[in-house]
């Protein structure tokens, strides 16, 4: 069975860097999925059952952290690891740590970060050539 990551945003340029960003993952049999606003990406999360998402916060319909107590409530997608990407001062977590992300990463993002972090929760080994 493959892993699958869903990458959660309304912004079309970031969902596109997170792809390129990601996409040598795809080489090993990683699925990457998108959602364009919060209630998609929740209904999304619940066909799909993603390994890892990446989800905004502001986002129309249903804000990133509401997307996350959803998941988080349902232990159906309790392997699901969650990384909220934000931009710096943006609404803070939930007090419940219970309905949290398990980490949150401020934008701009380090590419060479993400990837090796998705390959750590998804227990792929990245191939540098050297």
């Amino acid at each position: 069975m493959s892993k699958r990551i869903l990458i959660v945003d309304d912004d079309t340029h970031i969902r596109l860097l997170l792809h390129r960003t990601l996409e040598e993952l795809e080489g090993m049999g990683v699925e990457i999925h998108f959602a364009e606003d919060g209630l998609d990406g929740l209904n999304q999360t619940r066909a799909l059952q993603p390994d890892l998402m990446f989800l905004d916060v502001m986002m129309p319909h249903m804000n990133g952290f509401e997307v996350c107590r959803e998941v988080r409530r349902d232990p159906s997608l309790s392997k699901t690891h969650i990384v909220v990407l934000t931009a710096r001062g943006q609404t803070q977590p939930p007090l419940d740590l219970r309905y949290a992300p398990h980490e949150i990463m401020t934008k701009p993002f380090d590419p060479d970060i993400i990837v090796a972090r998705a390959a750590q929760v998804l227990g792929v080994s990245l191939d540098f050539g050297f």
